[in-house]
């Protein structure tokens, strides 16, 4: 439990990147199929949930 305590706020920065991407992928994707991140949903919304912990640990303090 103290490391969820801890990690609060990447948590939320992981869940908040998820649904970005995949949303990205829903509205924006790629209409051929040959882009690495936005061709299919699994990949777009992992990195997205990468990209959304790394934007929210520039903001937590140590």
């Amino acid at each position: 439990m103290n490391i969820i305590n801890r990690n609060k706020l990447t948590i939320v920065g992981v869940v908040i990147g998820a649904i970005g991407g995949y949303l990205y992928y829903y509205y924006v994707g790629c209409a051929s199929g040959t882009c690495p991140i936005t061709s299919k949903p699994l990949n777009s919304t992992l990195y997205g949930a990468v990209m959304g912990s790394l934007f929210i640990n520039i903001f937590k303090k140590e």
